[in-house]
C-alpha cells in the first residue's frame, strides 16, 4: 500500500503507467520491452525518492536560525535581474547571507562568517563655518558564528574617521540561544529596540535607501537610546494572520553621557527595560506596525544639586510599507522625563515620514525618495539640550550592481525659529562585500 504523500509524488508517472496498462489490456499481454519500461520506471522513481529523503534532511539538518533579533540588517531589495543578496527586515532579523552560511556550514561548530560594508561621502552647505569635501564613512564588520544548532554569536564593529585617527567601536556583540519560534533569548549589546529604523537599519548606509538616518535615530543622537546593553527575549506570538511578534529586554540604561549606554555598568542602581510588540499580517507582505515603550532612570553629572536624576519615560509607534514600489517609513516618539526631586515633567516629540518608489526602467536601478522630519525639544528640557529641527529632504538611489550603490539628496533644514535655513546636497557610495 502507497502511503498517500507517496501517491502524491508518483500521480505523473502513475498515470502513464494506467495509460500503458489500459492499452496493454486491450491487446493483449503485454510485450517484452513495455514491461521492462515500467520496471525502470519504477526503480527510477524509488530512486528519486530516496534521494528525496537525503536532501530533506540535510535541510531539516541546516535550517537551525542564525538570525539573531534586531542583530540582522534589513536591505533595500532590489528586484532586479540577479537576485540580491539583501538581508530580510530588520529586527525582524533574517538574513539571506546568515542562512545561506548555515546550509555551507552544516554541523561544523563554530564556523565564523563576516560580512562588510562601507561607504565614502561627499558633502557641501551653506551653513557658516561647515567645511566641505570628501569623507571616508565607516567600515562596518559583521561577524556570525554559530555554535551550535541553537546556539549563535553576532557581533558588530564600525571604524570610524576623525581628524586624529580612527577610532573602533563595538556597535553590537551578542550571543543568542534559539529555543523556538516563539522564545529565543540572548544577551549582550543591541541597538535599543524602540520603534523601526534603529533596529530595521544598522550601520551599514548600503542597508539604507537614504543617506542619512532621520535625526532621531542617529548615531551618536540623544533623542532616543541607539544602543542597550542586558538581555532580550523575542519571538513569535501565534496569532494567525496578524502575524504578532515580541521583544522585551532589561539592561543598562543611559549612561552619565547620555548618547552612550552602560557598557562598563550601570551608573546608577536601577535597570532600564525596553518591550516592543509589532505585526506584519500574513495577507499584507510587507506591512509592518508597531508600538515600543522603554523605561530608565537617568542620573547625570553633579550640575545640579541634588537635582540630577530623572525618570525617563519614552514611547513610540511605527508603520511601514517595505515593498520598494512604494516603500514608506514612518516613525513617532513622546520623551517624558520628571525630575525626581522636583517632579518637574517635560515631553518632546519627534517624527518623520519617508517614502520612496522603484521605477520599473533601467532594470529597476532608480529608486528617488523623499523624508520630512521634525524633532521638537521643550524649553525647560535638562536631560539633553535642545534638538528642534525642521528639515526635508530629496534623493536619489541608483545601485549601479546588487552590491553597490551611489546616492545623491538635497536637504533643506532648520534648527531654531532665530537660525536660518540651511541648504546642502550630499553624495555616497555605499557598498558590501
Amino acid at each position: 500500500m502507497l502511503e498517500e504523500g507517496t501517491v502524491r509524488r508518483r500521480l505523473p508517472v502513475l498515470v502513464v503507467m494506467l495509460f500503458a496498462a489500459g492499452t496493454a489490456r486491450a491487446q493483449g499481454s503485454p510485450p517484452p520491452d513495455q514491461a521492462e519500461q515500467v520496471r525502470m520506471l519504477l526503480e527510477r522513481v524509488q530512486r528519486l525518492e530516496k534521494r528525496l529523503a537525503e536532501m530533506e534532511t540535510k535541510l531539516a539538518a541546516a535550517s537551525a536560525p542564525l538570525e539573531l533579533a534586531a542583530n540582522v540588517p534589513a536591505a533595500p531589495k532590489l528586484e532586479l535581474a540577479e537576485a540580491a543578496p539583501s538581508p530580510g527586515p530588520g529586527h525582524q532579523h533574517e538574513g539571506r547571507d546568515e542562512q545561506t552560511a548555515v546550509r555551507q556550514m552544516e554541523t561544523h561548530y563554530p564556523s565564523l562568517q563576516i560580512r562588510g560594508f562601507g561607504d565614502v561621502d561627499f558633502s557641501a552647505t551653506d551653513q557658516q563655518g561647515a567645511t566641505s569635501g570628501f569623507n571616508l564613512g565607516q567600515l562596518d564588520l559583521h561577524i556570525s558564528s554559530p555554535l551550535s544548532r541553537k546556539v549563535s554569536y553576532f557581533g558588530e564593529m564600525t571604524f570610524n574617521a576623525q581628524p586624529t585617527g580612527y577610532t573602533v567601536e563595538v556597535e553590537r556583540s551578542i550571543i543568542r540561544y534559539d529555543y523556538n519560534d516563539y522564545f529565543k533569548i540572548s544577551f549582550g549589546r543591541y541597538h535599543t529596540p524602540i520603534g523601526y529604523w534603529n533596529t530595521a537599519f544598522h550601520h551599514g548606509a548600503w542597508l539604507q535607501t537614504s543617506i542619512s538616518r532621520p535625526d532621531m535615530v542617529k548615531i551618536g543622537g540623544t533623542f532616543i537610546p541607539v544602543h542597550f546593553v542586558g538581555f532580550l527575549a523575542e519571538g513569535n506570538i501565534p496569532s494567525g494572520g496578524a502575524g504578532l511578534s515580541y521583544s522585551a529586554g532589561v539592561g543598562n540604561g543611559r549612561g552619565s553621557t547620555i548618547s552612550r549606554p552602560g557598557d562598563a555598568g550601570d551608573n546608577n542602581n536601577n535597570r532600564a527595560w525596553v518591550a516592543n510588540l509589532y505585526s506584519r499580517p500574513v495577507k499584507l507582505y510587507g506591512l509592518q506596525m508597531g508600538v515600543s515603550v522603554y523605561r530608565d532612570k537617568i542620573t547625570l553629572p553633579n550640575t545640579l544639586p541634588n537635582g540630577n536624576n530623572f525618570r525617563e519615560w519614552i514611547s513610540a509607534a511605527h508603520l511601514v510599507w517595505t515593498k520598494e514600489s512604494p516603500e514608506f517609513l514612518a516613525e513617532f516618539a513622546n520623551v517624558n522625563h520628571r525630575n525626581i526631586l522636583t517632579n518637574f515633567v517635560t515631553n518632546s516629540q519627534a517624527f518623520y515620514a519617508q517614502v520612496g518608489y522603484r521605477l520599473p526602467w533601467l532594470e529597476k536601478t532608480l529608486k528617488p525618495y523623499y523624508r520630512f522630519e521634525h524633532t521638537h525639544t521643550s524649553l525647560s528640557e535638562q536631560v539633553f539640550t535642545n534638538q528642534d529641527l525642521v528639515g526635508s529632504i530629496i534623493g536619489l538611489r541608483y545601485d549601479i550592481t546588487n552590491y553597490a550603490a551611489f546616492k545623491a539628496e538635497y536637504r533643506n533644514s532648520k534648527r531654531l525659529p532665530t537660525d536660518p535655513r540651511v541648504n546642502g546636497v550630499f553624495f555616497q557610495t555605499a557598498f558590501t562585500f
